[in-house]
């Protein structure tokens, strides 16, 4: 068996997939390593229709998705190892690494030049949020009751109530809808909808299910199952308005409350992991701070669309390879990337200055009205138009070569509210 390469991808979804297609076709040797027994990831459980509509042109279900870069994939001499577990990433003395995981054929360890972190993201628990009540059954992830309905034909229950207003949540609420499950309403604690507006419309206005804004389950209720749920109205600095609280008899209560990128391979690696984001900091070639290692799609930060991971991947991929086979260049100058709150995060943490900037950023709060300003020290070098901005789009900020020419060591990306009349 070949035990050495010049890029592995970990991780089998769109985002793995696309990596490694892009880097087989710059010439280099790949590997890719999935965990589950089938490629797609996340793409598999999802039936509804939505995706592809700006990579492929036209719209396709989860699957079908999926289907597509696979047939890609198998066109490639891309080797794919299935049910195979990483569990380390060392560092070996000739700048190269150690990828170590487990199959049925036992630990296997492959030394590669590059590596591309895809492992993606997984739902934040009730655990993590310390809901009160009750260590009942009945209470379930949204994807976790996704895969149950639309994989294992499994009925997790009969009567739900959805906590956040994530798009799997509003995609679960139709679904449920569709196989005859009630749905008593969907329960989010800011004071705004994080899910695109296409899912409000389509999800929860067609099928007639209310939308509490500032809103939380304060507590489950149930002796051996979910019987009800105690929700209660939140003031401006999310905490619970006493008088408020509500009992709604249910017997499932589904949590779409986040997504958390899956970066504990990365980390025991060595990767510096941006707290705002819990994923990689990477340069503007998705490199991290670990020389030869990238990192792109859910893994690196939370996309609200598989066609966006698919192009993040590839650019991705074919920057591992360069990076492989000896293509890349040392950047001239580099630039500091931050922002401003409402900005949330930046994506890359750092630009080169002799080259466009792609900077892909989210707001912490919907904004109505604000135009895009990126400094440079007191020198301003960008003013965008007014527009709005919501939480739930992830934004990528153009900036030309030409206008980074005038920075001196970083940049700052800020919104400006324009004023009320």
């Amino acid at each position: 068996m070949k035990t050495n390469y010049d890029v592995i991808v970990i991780g089998g979804g769109p985002a793995g997939m696309a990596a490694a297609i892009e880097a087989d076709k710059k010439g280099a040797q790949v590997a890719l390593v999935e965990r589950n027994e089938e490629l797609g990831g996340i793409l598999n459980q999802c039936i509804h229709p939505g995706f592809g509509l700006k990579y492929f042109k036209e719209e396709l279900t989860g699957p079908e998705y999926a289907q597509r870069l696979i047939n890609e994939l198998e066109k490639t001499k891309v080797e794919v190892f299935l049910s195979s577990m990483v569990l380390e990433i060392n560092h070996l003395e000739n700048g190269n690494h150690l990828v170590s995981f487990i199959n049925e054929e036992g630990r296997l360890s492959l030394e590669t030049k590059a590596i591309v972190l895809a492992m993606g993201c997984r739902e934040r628990t009730r655990g993590e949020i310390k809901i009160p009540g009750a260590r009942v059954a009945g209470v379930y992830t949204a994807g976790l009751a996704q895969r149950y309905i639309n994989m294992d034909n499994l009925k997790p229950g009969t009567r739900f109530v959805i906590l956040g207003s994530g798009d799997i949540g509003l995609i679960m609420a139709r679904r449920l809808s569709l196989e005859g499950m009630k749905v008593e309403g969907v329960y989010e604690l800011m004071p705004y909808a994080n899910g695109l507006f296409r899912n409000i419309k389509n999800c929860l206005e067609d099928f007639g299910i209310p939308l509490h804004l500032s809103t939380t389950v304060t507590r489950v209720i149930g002796k051996d199952r979910v019987e009800a749920v105690e929700v209660t109205k939140v003031d401006e600095n999310l905490q619970p308005i006493d008088g408020t609280q509500e009992i709604i008899p249910c017997d499932t209560l589904l949590l779409s409350i986040g997504l958390i990128p899956e970066n504990e391979i990365s980390s025991k690696a060595g990767v510096a992991l941006n707290p705002a984001t819990n994923g990689a900091i990477v340069d503007d070639n998705f490199e991290t701070s670990v020389k030869g290692i990238f990192s792109c799609g859910n893994v690196l930060h939370v996309h609200d669309l598989a066609d966006n991971v698919t192009q993040e991947a590839e650019k991705t991929g074919r920057n591992a390879a360069s990076y492989a086979l000896g293509e890349t260049k040392e950047a001239e100058a580099k630039l500091q990337v931050s922002a401003n709150f409402p900005i949330g995060y930046t994506v890359p943490s750092t630009t080169q200055k002799n080259q466009n900037a792609s900077i892909y950023f989210r707001v912490r709060k919907p904004i109505e009205e604000a135009e895009m300003v990126i400094t440079s020290g007191d020198k301003e070098i960008f003013r965008g138009k007014p527009r709005s901005y919501k939480p739930s789009i992830m934004e990528c900020q153009m900036v030309p070569a030409k206008l980074l020419e005038n920075a001196t060591d970083e940049i700052t990306l800020s919104l400006e509210m324009k004023e009320s009349a």
